[in-house]
């Protein structure tokens, strides 16, 4: 029942989304509206996967100070993860949600030198802050009401002295005396001279225009004269003139008029008043702030100072018994009860038998992105649908109450340098290939020094058998033509090692292919390699204005030969006559892209192309049209295999007869 009941000041978990964690805020109000709802008047905490990856590197930054000022224990790099969980950041944000959607409550503490961060992981829902986020200015500042506890606040109490031992300090330098007690005076006498001190201050405030204008009456002049600022001034002035009552009358009354001795009371305006009122209503007793965005031009001490002057009026006292009486109208507490409803993100029935692996619409042998257990009563999706990631009972409450996994994962950002990263959808195919689990982090982080550039796979001996062992849940055929995908390698190689003693029984049908000897292949390239065409010796063959658009793969660019160089693996072969790759015959007056007369421009290293490139032309484009569309998907399954094209005989050309000269002489035209 106490569980249940929700007051205000707590600390709550509040649910708005079913696969998103829990918000995390504290209860200002409770509402109840028109139609018998009751509503809760929250303040936003934020986690660290709310803000921004520069926020993030200042938070860390601050987390490594406190750790070496506090002289924090060693812990590993799991606690260092989950610490990272049960961190937040204050901010002065306000929201109404529904009561409706609380789950449970937490305890949130402000960071203290003499806490250990380790002692919050031993806690369930215990979380801590230092800074505090403001969600508009996006930045993250010192909380300015931490309790300053530790050494460097404690008080130098100097050594006791002897009882023969004098005082040698000045006690001048040390303090200031504002009143002596054993003074020559008696009480009545010191009364009378406050008395005097107000009537000065009264006929002071009758001479002066601004004070007239703001105490019209007598009464309001008399009262402001009776303030502490005028008996201050009268004992300051006892104790200057060495308590002579003759020479303290004079000073009281100079030869210019009386002395004239406002507090801050009396110099703030109306409005002034107004604005302090609205700004403390608003942020609290933080009193910079105060200063910062409604009273710029007064100083910090006369906000301070004005402050506790007005907790001594009538109007201090009004406005606490209106808050008192708003808040009886309002809710003190507020019962929910416990969430029941299944989660949207189950895919395992409750009453399925335990240990089960997989449910409908999952891939079996998936195993928990946190904690790499296989047997869990209740499965949870979770991560994105394509990548099927899941997680087990415990990982998921993980999950849903701290904003991360237990362990750091790819899918979480493990491998990213920042919170902030870049969409899928800019990234080149060798960078999003990069990102698979598959490859290795050194040989990642060359492929995207140099993104353009080929990458090797490196596979262990575990990844070759799992791509036979587990073909039903790799899928080759299927992830070959969606490259882009990522492949959860955690789930294919936690179902082999459960296949694998299984699969060791049936023995394997491999097929040894013998391979020939290296000079043999190098003999065969020779062959089918194209021969280099002699043009002729007549006339300059035309240029092909065409050909400027080709790639100059040449042989100094990447160390490779180009790709008319090399045996064409996928032939155009119209008419029983071969055509090169990009569509263009290998005519006798027609230069091949070897023997191209063009200058070839040099390539920057880091803007190099891939190894092949195919650009179409005209003729290209002309011979797809006449394949149809079962044959166009058969060649684009099926590479290496030729495509015969038929084209329709080309128009006969009309023949002009020669007309003879009439004569051999040449033609004159005059002008």
């Amino acid at each position: 029942m106490a569980a249940n009941m929700y007051r205000v000041g707590d600390y709550v978990y509040f649910e708005n989304s079913s696969s998103n964690p829990y918000l995390i805020r504290r209860i200002e109000e409770l509402n109840k509206t028109a139609n018998g709802n009751v509503e809760a008047k929250v303040v936003c905490l934020f986690r660290r996967r709310d803000i921004s990856g520069n926020l993030n590197t200042l938070a860390d930054s601050n987390a490594r100070d406190f750790e070496e000022e506090s002289k924090q224990p060693t812990v590993s790099e799991q606690q260092k993860h989950q610490l990272k969980h049960r961190e937040l950041f204050l901010s002065r944000q306000f929201e109404s949600l529904p009561a409706t959607h609380i789950r449970g409550k937490c305890n949130v503490t402000l960071l203290n030198e003499t806490d250990v961060l380790a002692g919050y992981l031993e806690k369930e829902d215990c979380f801590f802050y230092s800074l505090v986020f403001d969600p508009v200015q996006k930045t993250l500042l010192a909380d300015q009401g931490e309790i300053r506890v530790g050494s460097k606040y404690q008080a130098e109490i100097p050594d006791k002295l002897a009882e023969v031992e004098l005082d040698t300090r000045i006690q001048e330098k040390l303090e200031t005396k504002v009143w002596d007690p054993d003074n020559q005076l008696k009480d009545p006498q010191i009364d009378q001279f406050l008395v005097v001190a107000r009537a000065v201050g009264t006929f002071a405030r009758a001479l002066d225009c601004s004070s007239s204008i703001r105490q019209p009456s007598l009464h309001m002049s008399a009262a402001a004269a009776s303030r502490d600022i005028t008996l201050f001034h009268a004992m300051d002035t006892l104790q200057k003139n060495d308590y002579d009552l003759a020479k303290a009358m004079s000073t009281l009354v100079p030869q210019g008029g009386p002395v004239l001795c406002r507090d801050e009371m009396e110099e703030w305006s109306a409005s002034e008043a107004m604005l302090f009122e609205e700004a403390l209503e608003k942020y609290g007793k933080d009193f910079n702030d105060i200063r910062q965005d409604f009273l710029p031009w007064k100083s910090l001490a006369s906000v301070v100072q004005f402050y506790y002057m007005w907790k001594t009026t009538d109007r201090y006292i009004q406005q606490k018994r209106l808050k008192a009486a708003e808040a009886d109208s309002k809710l003190k507490q507020v019962y929910i009860p416990t969430y029941t409803k299944p989660n949207p993100n189950q895919i395992m029935a409750p009453g399925s038998k335990p240990g089960m692996n997989g449910a409908a619409g999952f891939q079996k042998g998936l195993s928990c992105e946190s904690c790499h257990t296989a047997q869990s009563p209740q499965w949870y999706a979770w991560g994105p649908p394509n990548m099927q990631c899941r997680l087990c009972a415990s990982c998921w409450i993980y999950w849903k109450k701290y904003g991360g996994l237990k362990t750091p994962t790819q899918l979480e950002g493990a491998t990213r340098s920042g919170s902030e990263s870049t969409p899928r959808s800019h990234m080149t195919r060798q960078e999003v290939q990069g990102l698979s689990p598959f490859t290795r982090s050194e040989g990642r982080a060359k492929l995207l020094a140099k993104n353009r550039q080929t990458f090797i796979l490196q596979t262990t001996k575990l990844t070759r058998i799992a791509r036979r062992v587990c073909q039903d849940i790799l899928q080759p055929r299927r992830a070959a033509r969606r490259p882009y995908a990522s492949i959860n390698s955690n789930a294919v190689k936690a179902e082999c090692m459960i296949r694998l003693p299984k699969a060791t029984k049936a023995p394997m049908k491999n097929k040894t292919i013998p391979r020939p000897p290296l000079a043999t292949i190098v003999k065969d390239l020779a062959i089918q390699a194209p021969l280099k065409l002699k043009a002729l010796r007549g006339a300059p063959p035309p240029i092909n204005r065409n050909q400027t658009n080709q790639p100059r793969g040449g042989s100094s660019l990447l160390g490779k030969r180009t790709f008319e160089s090399v045996s064409i693996t996928h032939p155009l072969l119209v008419g029983g006559a071969p055509f090169s790759t990009n569509g263009r015959p290998f005519a006798s007056g027609m230069r091949t892209t070897s023997q191209s007369v063009i200058k070839r421009q040099k390539v920057n290293q880091g803007d190099a192309p891939n190894p092949v490139v195919f650009v179409a032309t005209k003729d290209t484009r002309a011979l797809r049209k006449h394949l149809t569309q079962s044959e166009m998907r058969r060649a684009a399954r099926k590479p290496h295999l030729p495509v015969r094209i038929k084209l329709p005989p080309p128009p006969r050309a009309l023949t002009m007869p020669l007309l003879p000269s009439s004569t051999s002489e040449p033609i004159v035209l005059e002008d």
